[in-house]
């Protein structure tokens, strides 16, 4: 044999041994893209990590219903801390239009702001009593009509722009928020899930596939709003809402602004 076919001899034998070595070797699995990691994850939730489904979902239960509850009418001035507009402390950024208004335009009227039930009052019959009706985690400041147009409807796609609000549509049964809103609302609509589980005297709270609700405790669509909790992944205002909710007021957080894959985790 030449020198120059022992060389490529011993250049296919190392090739073919190296492919042999590679499925002898065990897969290494990659950690999911999504996966996050907090500065809470070896503490407030050392018990739901490493889980999934309905173990992950029951463990979060447990953490986030040790909570304070603050009146209806104390969430007016909380609002106005939680909501307020980075760039200007005067202010709150509203849900559905991000338009920026004066802390104190709230109220009732035409031009004002008012508390906006992402979870809706009617979907559970809890109306603004301290517990679900009060919860910090899904209240937010909205312009009165666009919260009035909104009303108690479910969450889905499409219909016809809503006025005062662009990039936010509407129908008969559903309301579509802008896409800067779309995992905001996701992550509010699933914490309410897991936090009220019917206990407390309240209804258990369960997201289905339905946009005609009415007064039963769902609320829809689960599978819309776990294309918008990918979609729009939480933003520097939500994260610094969930702080201020959890070290001033409340004392629970919503854990899928700190880990929004536990949302495909569970459903």
């Amino acid at each position: 044999m030449s020198v120059a076919q022992i060389g490529r001899w011993k250049a296919k034998a190392a090739a073919v041994g190296a492919v042999v070595l590679g499925l002898m070797l065990p897969t290494v699995a990659a950690p999911p893209a999504s996966a996050t990691t907090t500065a809470y994850d070896s503490t407030y939730y050392k018990n739901a990590i490493g889980k999934t489904g309905t173990s992950l979902k029951s463990s979060l239960h447990t953490i986030i219903s040790s909570q304070s509850k603050i009146s209806y009418d104390a969430v007016w001035n909380a609002l106005k801390a939680t909501d307020q507009d980075p760039n200007n402390s005067a202010n709150v950024i509203l849900l559905y239009s991000g338009t920026s208004r004066s802390k104190s335009l709230n109220g009732g009227d035409v031009g004002d702001w008012n508390r906006e039930h992402v979870w809706a009052q009617s979907h559970g019959s809890f109306g603004t009593s301290a517990g679900p009706g009060t919860d910090l985690h899904h209240l937010r400041a909205a312009d009165v009509q666009v919260n009035s147009i909104r009303g108690n409807k479910d969450f889905d796609h499409g219909g016809s722009a809503v006025s005062g609000a662009p990039g936010s549509y509407t129908d008969s049964n559903s309301f579509e928020p802008r896409d800067a809103d779309k995992g905001d609302v996701a992550r509010m609509i699933l914490y309410m899930a897991v936090r009220y589980e019917g206990g407390d005297s309240w209804a258990d709270l369960e997201p289905n596939e339905s946009t005609s609700n009415g007064s039963v405790p769902f609320h829809g669509r689960l599978s819309i709003l776990k294309q918008w909790n990918e979609q729009d992944p939480p933003s520097a205002f939500e994260e610094r809402r969930n702080d201020i909710i959890h070290g001033t007021y409340q004392g629970n957080r919503n854990p899928f602004i700190d880990h929004p894959e536990w949302v495909e985790a569970i459903w």
